[in-house]
Order: structure tokens, then sequence, then C-alpha cells
């Protein structure tokens, strides 16, 4: 616990009397409230902003598939079990023909996106990512392709020495339709440093989206925490967000989730808890007050604690998950189909809506 949080036990109640009040927290509350708010009121104020957001109490999802087209990497996160350096027997590389039959697969799912990302695979020429993308929309024209993350993003840039806004222009130009927000991990470079030192820095991260907007480009923004990162380093994580946002209001959703000590080296002498990861996810939902959607994550909680995410502030329950790698990889794995992810939204009490990509309703 932070020296600032101790020392302000008595302000818990006026701070959260502010959220209910509607006004905008500073990062000291916000790391009063992660650090000191009973629980249950932290929910009851999360829940608030939630239901003064989206009215109608309806929880959204949608019918998605991840798709990681690569696994070769030489970023070397120490968290990640997923990849595999150049020349690893277990590397691969999807052929286009295997990409296209994937989002067949996905299409006679119900499925109406793909997110598509891949390792940092030196290998690849530039021509390998636009000829994909042509690929797919040549084939599948309404799927809309949400790919690419930041560090991804930087790593062309930088392989291909061509700015980053020419790489989001030329990847814009043959089919990606928004840009996720993995990669993100914690926005602090102290943490950055010791977990993905080979990944873009926080200044890149923020660059590319910011970016990305300007190319009126929409995209989500992430936060992988449990592992190294203090409260503090939360707080600065979704000042980061929120001041972007600010600015130009291109983020879609915010998606906090856990770090999976699973396979990979352990980074915590233990790892986040359910609560933790409710206490975070209601923070976010009060914090971020710019942001319309935040979605819960069930891949990584369970179901469970999912459905009780509806509760702490999220208002979307992501992707039924036809496919997903890099969590199942570190031995996190959790599933489910669309029917199953109704029932749970209508069973925490809410209308089950099925959605797009860009948070658009989806035709039933």
């Amino acid at each position: 616990m932070s020296a600032l949080a101790a020392s302000h036990p008595l302000d818990v109640t006026a701070v959260l009397d502010k959220v209910f009040d509607g006004a905008r927290l500073g990062p000291e509350e916000g790391l009063l409230l992660l650090e000191r708010a009973p629980f249950l009121e932290l929910a009851q104020a999360a829940d608030a902003v939630r239901a003064s957001k989206h009215p109608d109490n309806v929880a959204t999802y949608i019918v998605d598939r991840n798709i990681n087209y690569t696994n070769v990497c030489v970023a070397n996160c120490t968290f990640c079990a997923f990849y595999r350096r150049p020349g690893d027997a277990e590397g691969y590389v999807h052929t286009v023909e295997t990409l296209l039959q994937k989002i067949q697969e996905t299409v006679d799912l119900g499925g109406t996106g793909i997110l598509l990302q891949g390792g940092h695979n030196p290998e690849l020429p530039f021509s390998f990512y636009e000829e994909m993308l042509g690929a797919m929309k040549a084939r599948f024209p309404k799927i809309h392709v949400h790919g690419f993350s930041a560090p991804e993003i930087t790593f062309f840039s930088k392989l291909y020495k061509m700015p980053v806004a020419e790489v989001i222009a030329r990847l814009k130009a043959v089919g990606l339709g928004s840009i996720p927000g993995g990669g993100a991990e914690i926005l602090s470079d102290g943490v950055r440093q010791r977990m993905a030192r080979g990944k873009a820095t926080v200044r890149e991260w923020i660059a590319v989206h910011r970016e990305a907007h300007r190319q009126k480009l929409r995209t989500t923004a992430t936060m992988m925490f449990g592992s190294i990162e203090s409260s503090q380093d939360i707080l600065i994580h979704l000042q980061h967000v929120r001041e972007l946002q600010d600015e130009t209001g291109g983020f879609t959703a915010f998606i906090p989730w856990t770090f999976q000590p699973g396979a990979t080296t352990p980074l915590q002498d233990a790892p986040a808890t359910g609560v933790d990861y409710l206490r975070v996810l209601a923070l976010s939902r009060i914090y971020l007050d710019n942001v319309d959607n935040i979605q819960a994550s069930w891949v990584t909680q369970g179901l469970k604690v999912g459905q009780v995410s509806l509760h702490f502030g999220a208002n979307d329950m992501g992707s039924i998950m036809i496919e997903e790698n890099v969590v199942a990889s570190a031995g996190c794995r959790n599933s489910t189909n669309e029917e199953e992810l109704r029932r749970l939204i209508a069973d925490a009490g809410f209308t089950p809506k099925k959605r797009r990509t860009l948070y658009e309703p989806a035709e039933e």
C-alpha cells in the first residue's frame, strides 16, 4: 500500500461521492480508490458510471476470431509463452490460404471480424502484410480486420525504414479497419524496461494510436497488470489513455486483464486474484470517463468472474473467442459459445446484444 493512500483514509467517501456526482478524478484520487475503497462500494460506483453511459441495460459481445499469422518474434518479452525465436522448429508463418480458411470458418459461425496479430518477425517483407490483407478483403469484403498492435506497427516502421504514418496508411489502403490495443502491458517505462524491453516504448505506443486516430482509424486500449507493476504504475497507464482520448477521441474501448504466469517465468510472488481484477476493472470504468466501453476479460478470469464484471463497470463481454493462442499458450484455457455467452449476460440481469468490431450493432 502506498504512503499516499495510508495517509488519507477518510477521503475515500468524499472521492466516491465525486464519482456519483459525475466529477472527474485526479491520479491521487484514483490511487486512493484502487488501494483503499471498500470492495462493494467501489463496485457500486463503477456500476453507476456504467449505467450513466449505457442506460439501456444492454451488455454487448462479438463473434470473431483471434488469428496469429506468425509466432516468430524477436521482442523477447519475459512474460510471453507464445513466441518462438527465428529458426525454432516450432515457429510458423501461416499461408494466405490457411488464413482465408480460418476466416471462412469464422463467417460460417456468424463472425463479423477478425483480430489479426503476430510476432515481431524479421524474416517477412512488408509486401507479405499488404498481400495478406488484400487477399482477405478480396475474398471477404464485409469482414472487419482489427489488426497489428502498436508494437507491431513500430517494429514495421523500424524494420522497413518507413515512418509510422506511412505504415498505417499503406495497411489501411489494403483493408486494415482498426488497430487493437495489444502490446500496451503497462504504460510505464520502468516496467517496460524490465518485462518488454524489445517492444515499443510508452511514447511509441501512444504515437501509433495518435497517428491511427489522425488517419480516422479507431483503436482500442488494453492493460495487462498483475506482474511487476505498482498501483502507481496502473494509474500512470490509465492517465496516458485518458489524456490521449481527451486529445483524439479515437479509442472505442478499454480492456484490462491479468498476467497469466502459466508456462512463463514468474514475475511476482503470487498471481493477481479475481478480486484484484475486479478492483482494477471498476477503477478503469471510473477513471476513464471519456471511454465509452469497458470490456470484461472472461478469457483470463473465467466465465463466472466475467459475468460478475458486468456489475463492476464492464458493459461488454468481448468475443466468444473462436480461436485464441497467446493466453492459451500460458496455460489459461477458457472457452464458450454464443448461446452460452448470451445466457450468462441474461442471467446477470442484462440484455445481450451482438455487435461488430467498432461497437455498431450486428445484424441479428
